[in-house]
């Protein structure tokens, strides 16, 4: 049986990786134009490839593969928009829409509850309608919409929606590689209770960490993607299809591929004191997890064709620093490798969201003792600044971006403790 995924750019879909996990079937990546998506529909496809058992359909052509539908279920009927279609026998496909349930999922797994409170959905696109469609069965008290050029926009929605209890974000703003948009600034919903935003490249999207900082419940769209195409799965196989959990053993198989492909897609990013030892783990690392290892401090040499001291000593500091943050933009948002970063490139508060993006942040730590040993011949600002001092000033900045700490001793010394430390993550499924 041949399915796949129908979208009009899908660069970077995990979609193949996922129908793995839940089924043996061949799954194949299908990127078309409007017109394309009609021939397949209609039969008319001059590929043989696109004779096939069904396929998921993403941004942006729920609404269109809807209309184009011979038959639908009781909820895709209802939504006006599909997301998973299958061939009939007599020709024509049948559609559902199964990012209901994986929408209903991924809040249950953030602990939100929606009972009573007022939504605010961003977006007017085929997802929001299945958004729409799940509030509703969770008993929402309200639901609105803002779009760039609704009743609801984003100029006036902090003043018609200041009421705001949950926002979802249902738009691609914020989704790899232009990860530093933010549809919307939730600092200005003084009664926020939880944020959702439905993109799952970057993990951490600048939406979905600033709820973090506001203190909100919040969840991201790496559930809801695994959940709906397990839904999804079930359809394609020919069994029976259900909007409800058909309990534990459907949600441990969810959450078990959710994070197995959380690891994958997550860099693991080393931040510490100079001398500390990044490089050397960072090597270890990556030989270990069979990853890519990027050393910030060789790739900015890379880049700029010019060492960092050097540029501290003829620039200064401030000049290095901005050439860090913008080499950083450009690594930090990767998926699945190892990265090495500079001491100092927690100095500058926008390299926070570069950092959490797409990383699990481990800091690596050492004794004040130990890192005073080290040669700082050509480390510029520990010769200036003093290591005692660099050591007080940055400790709590790598503190507050971590997700993990590493508190190792002596290098010789520590070496058994990080073997072990990296066989851990190594053997780790999922939760690091």
């Amino acid at each position: 049986m041949m399915f796949g995924v129908l979208g009009k750019s899908l660069p970077h879909t995990y979609s193949p990786r996922i129908h793995k996990s839940f089924a043996d079937y061949e799954y194949t990546v299908l990127e078309r134009t409007e017109d394309e998506v009609r021939a397949i529909f209609t039969g008319n496809s001059s590929s043989e490839k696109e004779k096939l058992d069904g396929f998921n359909v993403t941004i942006p052509y729920k609404k269109l593969a809807c209309s184009l539908c011979k038959e639908l279920s009781d909820e895709a009927q209802e939504i006006g928009a599909v997301n998973t279609v299958v061939s009939l026998p007599e020709g024509g496909f049948k559609g559902f829409n199964t990012d209901v349930y994986g929408f209903v999922y991924m809040l249950r797994q953030a602990g939100v509850e929606v009972n009573g409170k007022n939504c605010l959905v961003l977006g007017t696109g085929g997802a929001s309608v299945a958004i729409e469609y799940a509030l509703k069965k969770l008993n929402a008290a309200r639901i609105d919409f803002c779009s760039r050029t609704g009743d609801i926009n984003y100029e006036n929605v902090y003043t018609v929606q200041s009421d705001a209890e949950i926002i979802v974000n249902t738009t691609p703003v914020g989704m790899f590689p232009n990860i530093d948009d933010s549809p919307i600034d939730l600092s200005r919903f003084p009664k926020l209770y939880a944020a959702a935003d439905i993109v799952y490249n970057p993990s951490r999207t600048r939406f979905l960490q600033q709820a973090e900082q506001l203190g909100v419940k919040h969840a991201g769209g790496l559930y809801m993607l695994v959940a709906q195409a397990y839904k999804a799965s079930i359809v394609f196989k020919g069994d029976k299809f259900s909007l409800e959990s058909s309990g534990k053993e459907e949600d441990d198989l969810i959450e078990s591929v959710t994070k197995s492909l959380e690891k994958e897609m997550m860099n693991i990013t080393l931040v510490g004191m100079p001398g500390s030892g990044k490089s050397r783990i960072g090597k270890k690392l990556a030989a270990a997890l069979n990853r890519q290892l990027i050393d910030l401090d060789n790739a900015f040499i890379d880049e700029y064709g010019v060492t960092p001291a050097e540029v501290i000593k003829t620039k200064g500091e401030g000049a290095f620093r901005q050439m860090e943050t913008e080499l950083a933009k450009k690594i930090l948002p990767r998926s699945g490798i190892v990265i090495s970063t500079g001491g100092g490139i927690v100095t500058r508060p926008e390299n926070f969201f570069y950092l959490r993006a797409n990383s699990h942040v481990i800091y690596i730590k050492r004794p004040l003792e130990t890192l005073k040993k080290q040669n700082v011949s050509n480390r510029p600002v520990s010769q200036n600044t003093g290591i005692e001092k660099l050591f007080e000033q940055r400790s709590p900045l790598y503190e507050s971006v971590c997700d993990e700490t590493w508190d190792l001793p002596d290098f010789i010394a520590g070496d058994p403790l990080i073997d072990s430390l990296i066989q851990k993550i190594a053997k780790t499924t999922g939760d690091f």
